[in-house]
């Protein structure tokens, strides 16, 4: 039995979201179904996320175990000719045979993306989110300062999130202006351990409330104090949302490998909840059992 690792792009804008579901296109069910042409039998394919209907991924990590050894070449070349034209596999190798994406998985990038224009740009049609009128980009800048940390972030997810634990580290907000060189367009990127679903796009819409004055500065701080979702911004549109990076923890790593570790600046984040909780943070901050053990586990982790 072979291990396969994958690395997905894919754009988003007419799936249903990640996870397969009865009677509607996903991402999960067409990577299971060209597996099986090249395999002849049902695999399950698993993703390091769960993204929503309208989410897109730039380097979303996958895996499946294979009845059948082919050589991690085929894998990326035959997948993707058997994909949908906005799905591809940009990387497969084989990995450890017990290798498994959510466990694997050290924290994640999302990037979210703001068009400015006076004018909407047909180009960026399901790929970023349109904003009319003016933002002032300090205001949502200094609002992001506040999310940086461990919070509890119940004011920041969807009515319909089951997750007990709400509590999250964030350990990078950060606004990107001119991005991909265009001064119409603003990235919004969010760097964390997990996230709750729909997290990152009440975030993204609570700055932007902020940012157009329908909000009032410090709101961040006041829904963490309070949890109360409904006086925090609005859920930014699906289509402005890319999942961009998903980091490894470092037994899971490849020779060569193309997925990064967790970046350095996280890891004093990390090492202090682990000591709010008790924990010796001293070698503990990459091992993803004591990680999941303050945040629950990820099963249930949707954006």
């Amino acid at each position: 039995m072979q291990t396969v690792r994958l690395v997905v792009r894919y754009d988003g804008a007419h799936f249903a979201g990640w996870q397969r579901q009865r009677g509607v296109a996903t991402v999960q069910e067409a990577l299971e179904d060209a597996v099986a042409t090249m395999v002849g039998e049902r695999v399950t394919v698993r993703g390091a996320g769960r993204t929503d209907a309208g989410v897109h991924a730039l380097a979303q990590v996958a895996a499946f175990h294979s009845p059948r050894a082919i050589h991690a070449r085929g894998w990326r070349l035959g997948l993707t000719s058997r994909l949908p034209p906005t799905v591809a596999v940009t990387d497969a190798r084989e990995a450890q045979p017990d290798f498994d994406p959510r466990r694997a998985s050290a924290g994640k990038r999302y990037r979210y993306l703001l068009h400015l224009g006076p004018i909407r740009d047909p180009m960026l049609h399901q790929r970023a989110w349109h904003i009319h009128g003016k933002l002032d980009l300090e205001k949502l800048r200094n609002e992001a300062a506040h999310l940086v940390g461990t919070h509890d972030f119940s004011a920041f997810r969807a009515s319909d999130c089951e997750r007990d634990t709400t509590t999250r580290t964030l350990f990078r907000v950060a606004l990107v202006e001119g991005f991909m060189g265009r001064d119409d367009l603003v990235a919004v990127e969010v760097e964390g351990t997990a996230f709750l679903k729909n997290m990152v796009r009440v975030i993204v819409g609570t700055l932007v409330d902020v940012a157009r004055d329908r909000l009032a500065p410090g709101t961040v701080v006041a829904r963490f104090a309070d949890g109360d979702r409904t006086l925090a911004g609005i859920t930014a549109p699906a289509e402005g949302l890319y999942l961009d990076e998903v980091w490894l923890h470092p037994q899971w790593r490849l020779a060569d490998d193309v997925l990064n570790l967790r970046p350095a600046y996280a890891e004093p984040l990390i090492a202090a909840r682990l000591q709010a909780l008790g924990a010796d943070p001293r070698g503990l901050s990459g091992d993803p059992m004591v990680e999941a053990a303050f945040e629950g586990p990820r099963t249930g982790e949707t954006e």
